[in-house]
């Protein structure tokens, strides 16, 4: 059997897994046994998982492969942010970021090759939407950065005794990369369980963020189905603003979506939604816009995440002043909002937020539309 025609056991979340196993004849402890060496091991060799059986490890090296997204680039930015391109076939490539701080480690994942949202100040969809990654190559993202940062650790000289050992290196999960993650439920949601599970990374529910644009009957899956933090890229605070600079909100406005975000509170690890609002100069960041805001999120437990702009090419916007961010979260937090205004991270490497893929050709015809948004 080729190696394309293998079953990637990457694909699986736990009970997948276990469904796979059965029909090999194999009892779900050995599900759980190959679980533990592919994700806390990070282990792609079944030769190497030295307390399964050496018959049922021969017919997994016949069948099946543990096959992450392979990554063709690796850019470190002067502040430490680390971003991967990752290959994932037929002229595909997605980037992953994993931001280091000094009591915790994000990794930022994508969830769709491209996006077909077309947030007009995201250079993600200016290459449109190619496909959807599959549950492997959104978990495989996860399985590489955790390899890759391990080996350059413990390649570390610097390193105080027992440090090795004191907790992940990877302790937050967001899923802000590119795509929209809802858009891709099946798949994210093998992912998210996988994260989650003690047999894999037993991360907590708090530290898993799905971001959404708003796609208003997946929120509610998710609610139902996988509840982790939520945050909301919210952007506008009116549905005529929003309308141009988040298009999906001409299906779901902000009515629908606000009732959402309080429906998803009764089942969130967290007592609030975080709104991201990316500050676009002249567009969306005076003090009229804070107010309406303010009167939006009335009845919604919630933090604001005010993002700069992250310039890329030909993006037709600009980076709000400082001053005016800092007056914009002034008047949040006046009104009892806790506001906080995110700091650029690897924007030398084009790993900020907005500026994935950002040096693909425009497919969409965004330049028009720009036009338009910032003209009236």
């Amino acid at each position: 059997m080729s190696t394309s025609e293998k079953v990637n056991l990457l694909d699986f979340d736990v009970d997948g897994l276990v469904a796979w196993f059965a029909g090999l004849g194999e009892k779900p402890f050995r599900a759980r046994q190959v679980m533990r060496w592919m994700h806390h091991e990070g282990c792609d060799d079944f030769d190497a998982m030295t307390d399964v059986a050496k018959s049922l490890r021969a017919k997994l090296k016949d069948i099946a492969v543990i096959r992450p997204p392979v990554p063709v680039r690796d850019s470190i930015s002067a502040d430490g942010t680390r971003k991967w391109l990752l290959d994932v076939g037929n002229a595909n490539a997605v980037e992953t970021v994993f931001i280091p701080e000094t009591h915790r480690g994000t990794l930022c994942v994508s969830s769709q090759a491209g996006c077909a949202l077309d947030c007009a100040f995201c250079s993600t969809g200016k290459q449109g939407f190619n496909r959807n990654l599959s549950a492997a190559e959104i978990i495989g993202q996860l399985w590489l950065a955790n390899k890759l940062l391990g080996a350059a650790r413990d390649a570390a000289t610097d390193l105080e005794a027992g440090e090795k050992d004191n907790g992940r290196i990877i302790s937050n999960v967001v899923m802000m990369g590119m795509g929209e993650p809802l858009a891709n439920f099946d798949n994210v949601v093998t992912a998210l369980r996988l994260m989650l599970d003690d047999h894999a990374y037993g991360l907590s529910r708090r530290r898993v963020t799905v971001s959404t644009s708003g796609i208003v009957p997946a929120m509610d899956r998710l609610r139902e189905e996988c509840p982790v933090a939520l945050a909301v890229s919210l952007h506008a605070s009116n549905d005529t603003l929003r309308d141009r600079l988040v298009p999906i909100n001409q299906k779901y406005p902000l009515r629908e979506l606000m009732a959402a975000c309080q429906r998803y509170l009764e089942r969130a690890p967290r007592d609030f939604v975080t709104f991201e609002y990316v500050m676009l100069d002249g567009v969306n960041d005076s003090d009229a816009h804070a107010r309406e805001l303010v009167a939006l999120v009335r009845d919604t437990p919630c933090k604001f995440n005010l993002i700069p702009f992250n310039p890329f090419p030909n993006s037709g916007f600009l980076r709000s002043p400082a001053e005016r961010i800092r007056r914009f979260a002034g008047i949040l937090i006046d009104a009892g909002i806790v506001t906080t205004t995110r700091k650029t991270r690897g924007d030398d490497v084009d790993a900020a937020c907005g500026q994935l893929a950002g040096q693909v050709q425009d497919k969409t015809r965004r330049t028009v539309r720009l036009k338009q948004v910032t003209e009236e």
